[in-house]
């Protein structure tokens, strides 16, 4: 999809690094740019930093000295994007902004990821993936049995603000074909999560319930989490009556198509009567089961079980590289050999193959600090 076009990316942590992911995934060259100590998202282990920055080119400058500068905006006058997650007017300072950025490549498209965007009262906040969750009503969705919101163990505003990042890159990278005109993206996590919420937000409004819409909340046993014997989960999402035809006959309780639509909820006896159902069997045999009913019935799997499951490895959703399984954002990905990358590994080959520059060039400047 993106074969012929160019990234250099200069973020840390998760969101852009994710963004940047999707698009070499899809064919695109990254040259991800770290500070000479290396990304801060490699002290959070091996894991993190090799499973979001794969197949990248990772090449490491000192963005705070002269050389690393003049360095920096070299590449991007041999780019198509530009992927940025600093604070805003960090790469102001650094001599690294749009404005400078344009001035030696007329059509580069600049995305700046931020918190809160570039301009307004928070833009300066310090934050994370946890408060844009909290902040945005996203978190308040999760909530325990005691009412409580669930701390969740995946970063869902940071890969959702990724996800809204690459399709950003695509949107302007058509938009420069027709136009010709290079583009400047400033992107928020939190308008990014917050915009999950349309339908929620207009419920709200018009009927006072902050919890979406209540057939899809919890509230009718056709559409649930249970508990099966075992101790394990099976999700039920029999919605339409036929499906819900084909679990009712599938558990031999014809009585209850009956009970289709207006008899489903919670509240009602059939509600413990399915809560029985379910633990009276195993997770396996509810799989099982739900293989042969069409009745939109499926397991909760942990991360594991899932990465080794059956549709996983058929859809190809995971490479094996290494003996390490990279989970892919694009089935027809390609994984290099190499996948845990050093600090500057590329470091020479983007200097001499996007630059051109010589052996003893690339020297000076490691001499002079300015690379590793």
């Amino acid at each position: 999809m993106f074969e012929g076009i160019r990234i250099i990316d200069f973020t840390q942590y998760l969101p852009g690094p994710f963004a940047s992911l999707r698009l070499t995934d899809r064919g695109a060259e990254v040259i991800k740019v770290e500070p000479l100590t290396g990304d801060p998202a490699r002290a959070f282990g091996q894991a993190v930093f090799s499973a979001n920055n794969r197949n990248k080119k990772c090449i490491a400058i000192n963005l705070k000295s002269d050389g690393g500068r003049k360095l920096a905006l070299d590449l991007v006058r041999h780019v198509d994007v530009v992927l940025e997650s600093f604070r805003p007017g960090v790469m102001k300072k650094l001599g690294l902004d749009y404005e400078t950025c344009k001035k030696v490549n007329e059509k580069i498209i600049y995305v700046s990821i931020s918190g809160f965007g570039q301009s307004g009262a928070w833009a300066q906040l310090a934050s994370h993936d946890l408060n844009y969750l909290g902040l945005s009503g996203v978190l308040g969705q999760f909530r325990n049995e005691d009412g409580s919101p669930v701390h969740p163990s995946l970063q869902l505003a940071d890969l959702i603000g990724g996800i809204v990042a690459s399709e950003a890159v695509a949107g302007a990278l058509y938009q420069r074909e027709k136009s010709g005109c290079g583009a400047f993206v400033d992107l928020s996590l939190m308008d990014a999560v917050f915009s999950l919420l349309p339908t929620h937000v207009m419920n709200a409004s018009l009927t006072g319930n902050s919890r979406g819409i209540p057939e899809l909340a919890g509230n009718i046993v056709n559409y649930h989490i249970y508990e099966t014997k075992d101790g394990r989960h099976m999700t039920l999402s029999a919605l339409e009556q036929k499906f819900w035809k084909n679990f009712c006959q599938a558990v031999e309780r014809p009585e209850w198509v009956a009970a289709y639509p207006d008899r489903l909820s919670v509240h009602l006896p059939i509600y413990e009567e399915m809560k029985a159902l379910f633990r009276s069997r195993t997770q396996a045999e509810w799989i099982q089961l739900g293989l042969e009913a069409d009745a939109c019935l499926f397991p909760v799997l942990g991360v594991q079980e899932a990465a080794r499951s059956s549709y996983v490895r058929e859809r190809g959703l995971v490479k094996e590289v290494e003996q390490k399984p990279f989970v892919s954002t694009f089935v027809a990905v390609k994984l290099t050999p190499e996948v845990i990358t050093k600090i500057g590994e590329h470091t020479d080959d983007v200097l001499r193959s996007v630059l051109g520059l010589s052996d003893d060039d690339i020297l000076a400047l490691r001499n002079k600090g300015t690379i590793v």
